[in-house]
């Protein structure tokens, strides 16, 4: 089945919702227990694609959404201007397929092509299949958080990975260009 990337557009709000709301209501990925609706996922997305972060879709040949993946803040601090979060979710159907897999290779290239130095992955549940995928890109183990979340009955643990983008700790960013620029003085 041939597999196509692109940037999301508001347009596939719907089918991310609906992806999106079924890893809330089975999966651990989300420590979520309600799952957002469209508007809030509509925020969601111009939060992010509003400062530049890339969010990528994984279309099937007739034009259906398999999966995403975006990049966001680790967090709001200046300091942490240069690192990225990873999120991905898939389609029941889609999963196990290689998308996954795709999507993380695009969004590791495009972060790295943006400037930023360093991506973390933040794994709900610490889901195996979620850790082999990033192992496979070269994200190592950094940490586990023990008993973080409680969800579907059972204590769940947080796996922190993390790997180095472009020249990663190796020289100084420029805080002229982007993602520099994500913090104004």
């Amino acid at each position: 089945m041939p597999i196509f990337l692109r940037d999301a557009s508001s347009s596939d709000l719907p089918a991310i919702t609906a992806i999106y709301r079924e890893s809330v209501l089975n999966g651990v990925a989300s420590y979520e227990i309600v799952p957002p609706d469209e508007s809030e996922m509509a925020a969601r997305f111009s939060a992010i694609t509003g400062q530049s972060y890339p969010y990528i879709a994984a279309i099937d040949e007739n034009g259906g959404l398999l999966g995403y993946a975006y990049a966001s803040a680790f967090r709001t601090r200046p300091a942490y201007r240069w690192m990225v979060e990873d999120s991905i979710y898939l389609a029941p159907e889609a999963r196990g397929k290689g998308i996954g897999r795709l999507l993380l290779a695009e969004l590791i290239q495009r972060c790295t092509d943006l400037g930023f130095r360093q991506m973390v992955a933040v794994i709900g549940g610490a889901h195996p299949a979620s850790i082999a995928l990033h192992q496979t890109l070269g994200f190592a183990e950094t940490g586990r958080l023990k008993a973080t979340g409680y969800k579907h009955g059972r204590w769940l643990d947080t796996m922190i990975m993390q790997r180095a983008l472009g020249d990663g700790a190796a020289t100084d960013p420029d805080a002229s260009t982007y993602p520099g620029t994500l913090f104004k003085a």
